[in-house]
């Protein structure tokens, strides 16, 4: 669930409280999204034996899969100690049983071990070398094993295209300046290698056979919930932030009146406010007998 955490910055630069405190928030609004995706994967392979989480984060997916393969070891594997110590106490607190693996990613992809199911959700595009570190995942499948790469989907759709302050169309201006900031994010990354993102593709490239994509649809209509409201103010108090002067003044300010506790105007209190978001996930399966 989106639970790379920016492998081309240094770890001084993350809350990691605040961070895991989102992930799991993101997770738990996109239940839906998880249970559906755990659905299909049990139908795309047979009683593995040992499941990576690559990028774990606070180890939302890792639980999920302990719960949907009770008799397999599920390993979460992330750079960060913090978020793995989170996903512990969420193992815990659910019953579940996982193993937590602190690894440099992606230089110790090698260290992970082999397995037959391996789950990445948002990690890959933060690595430079996306096709290099598909090589590797696949290296480490066992033969008849599925790799499920969560990339790619549709932007996120919350508010009405006129929202009655500022100008129409604000998701979509964002939408440009968000591509923008990813596409110089991707430059800076170490490594960095353009390539086509035809995900099914990479995977033949890294010697597997892709076996299916397929997207999944989150639907959450207005009035939301109060956990998706905050999931959204957070998520645009962080995208001000991140875009800074790729959005002009007149839109910061309308962001400042859409994340503001106390404005009727606020993505906290507007009763038009939904969710709409498409996820998709690429698998891909290593020939042979098990």
């Amino acid at each position: 669930m989106g639970q790379g955490h920016g492998h081309g910055h240094s770890d001084e630069d993350y809350d990691w409280s605040a961070l895991g405190e989102h992930l799991e928030r993101n997770a738990e609004v996109h239940r839906d999204f998880l249970d559906q995706v755990m659905d299909w994967l049990r139908g795309q392979v047979d009683e593995p034996a040992r499941i990576l989480d690559v990028g774990s984060g606070p180890g939302v997916a890792a639980c999920a899969l302990a719960e949907t393969f009770a008799d397999a070891e599920v390993v979460a594997a992330d750079r960060s100690p913090e978020l793995l110590a989170l996903a512990r106490k969420r193992a815990a607190r659910l019953g579940v049983r996982i193993e937590t693996l602190e690894a440099d990613l992606p230089e110790a992809f090698g260290e992970l071990g082999p397995a037959d199911l391996i789950w990445t959700s948002g990690v890959m595009h933060h690595i430079g070398d996306q096709q290099e570190a598909l090589n590797q995942l696949g290296a480490l499948l066992r033969p008849g094993g599925v790799v499920a790469v969560v990339e790619g989907g549709l932007p996120l759709r919350f508010l009405p295209r006129d929202i009655g302050i500022g100008r129409p169309g604000l998701q979509a201006r964002l939408d440009v300046a968000q591509e923008d900031w990813f596409t110089a994010m991707r430059a800076g990354l170490p490594g960095s290698t353009k390539t086509v993102e035809d995900w099914p593709a990479m995977l033949a490239r890294a010697g597997l056979m892709p076996s299916a994509s397929r997207t999944f649809l989150v639907d959450l209509p207005a009035p939301l919930d109060t956990e998706p409201r905050r999931l959204l103010r957070d998520m645009l108090v962080r995208q001000r932030e991140m875009l800074g002067d790729r959005i002009d003044a007149e839109d910061h300010a309308v962001i400042d009146r859409l994340v503001h506790d106390d404005d009727r105007a606020s993505v906290l209190w507007r009763p038009d406010v939904y969710m709409l978001n498409a996820r998709t996930v690429h698998s891909a399966r290593r020939l042979g007998e098990r």
